[in-house]
This record gives structure tokens, sequence and C-alpha cells, in this order.
């Protein structure tokens, strides 16, 4: 009777295992066509991640292809993943579409980059570009705006200058691409797109960005 009870609880164990592999299997073949239709892949990255990243303004989080407004996302948001404490991460965050989707010449445009983030400890890592929120010109449309996460090979040295948050500096035409093959990356572990278009922020935060580069 014993061994009948052990029995049935390993195979129990065994659906349950079965079913999860399942599930997760649909979730990424989602991801997968998500992030194909939108053109995320191949205009941001490679390969599409097998879960979307939580991202939040307020405490409100993002879903995938989701409008938002300039305004609601004008600061540095919280963001969040199951992390190995003992690894080093690095978020970054771009406009797929400046200056518009059709026309992109400045793709992409660097909002935000975060490196050697010890864990999930964000405060703690080195940050390359300070956060800017999106702020796209009147009359383009919607712009996808890509936030990823890369799991590091370890902590890492960077050579990119500095840049902060009202600096236009190496911002614009920055490929993630480029970046995760230089420091050996790899495709993002998670990711999440929303979609942005022009609102009254954005005038604000042109002029204070020219007013920074005009001194």
């Amino acid at each position: 009777m014993f061994i009948t009870k052990v029995k049935m609880k390993l195979a129990l164990g065994d659906i349950v295992i079965a079913l999860l592999l399942y599930w997760l299997s649909i979730i990424a073949a989602d991801l997968t066509t998500d992030f194909t239709q939108s053109e995320v892949v191949p205009d941001g990255i490679s390969q599409s991640p097998n879960e979307l990243l939580t991202v939040k303004y307020n405490d409100k989080s993002i879903q995938f292809n989701e409008e938002w407004t300039p305004t609601n996302i004008k600061n540095q948001p919280k963001v969040e993943w199951n992390a190995d404490p003992s690894s080093y991460y690095a978020i970054i965050m771009t406009d797929l579409d400046a200056p518009k989707r059709s026309r992109p010449a400045y793709r992409e445009m660097l909002h935000w980059l975060v490196t050697n983030i010890p864990g999930n400890d964000i405060s703690q890592a080195y940050t390359i570009a300070e956060y800017v929120p999106s702020g796209p010109q009147i009359h383009t449309g919607k712009h996808r705006i890509l936030y990823t996460l890369y799991k590091q090979p370890g902590k890492l040295d960077f050579d990119e200058p500095k840049s902060h948050n009202r600096s236009l500096i190496m911002r614009l035409r920055f490929s993630q691409k480029n970046f995760s093959h230089k420091y050996n990356l790899g495709d993002p572990i998670s990711a999440n797109v929303i979609l942005v278009e022009y609102d009254d922020y954005v005038p604000i935060l042109h002029k204070e960005i020219l007013r920074v580069h005009s001194d």
C-alpha cells in the first residue's frame, strides 16, 4: 500500500510538471508571435524573450503594446524580475521609431541604460544613461518603446560616456544589438513594449533638453 501511494504521488508530480512545461511553451509561443507581429523582432532585438518584463509607473504595470502618454511615464519606472542575487543584470529602454516609424532615422533612441545591477538592486547599479522619458514629436504617430533585461556574464567594465537625464550624448542611433554583442550579453531574458504618442508634456521636455544643450 505504501509503495502504491508513493507511485501515485510521483505520477501526480510528473503530470504537474508536464502541464507546467506545456503551459510555459504556450506562453513562449505567444510571446514570439507578439514580438514578431509588432516587428520589435527584428527592429530592436533579434529574438523574442521567454517572459515579459514587469515595468511599473506609479505602481501600475505596463501591458504589452498598451498605449501610454509621455505624461504618465515622465518619472523613472520600477522594474521587477526574479533575480539571481549573485548575478549582474542590465536594463535598456529605447524608442524604436524616432523620429517616426516610417522613417526611423534615429533608431534606436536611448532613454535609459543601467548596468552592473547586482541581483535586482538598481540603486547599486552603474548607470550609463540616466532616465529620460519618451517625447515623440507631434504628428509622428505611436512610438514603440522597448524595455529589455539582460543577464550579464559577470560584473563588467563599460567604456561608454555617461549621459545625464537631459543630455543627448550617445542617445541617437543607439543599437542594443551592437551593445549586447560588444559585452557578450546575448539575447534579453525578458522584455516589454508600450506605445507612446505626443501629448502636452512633450514641449516641456524638449524645452528642458534644448536649454541644457544651448548653455
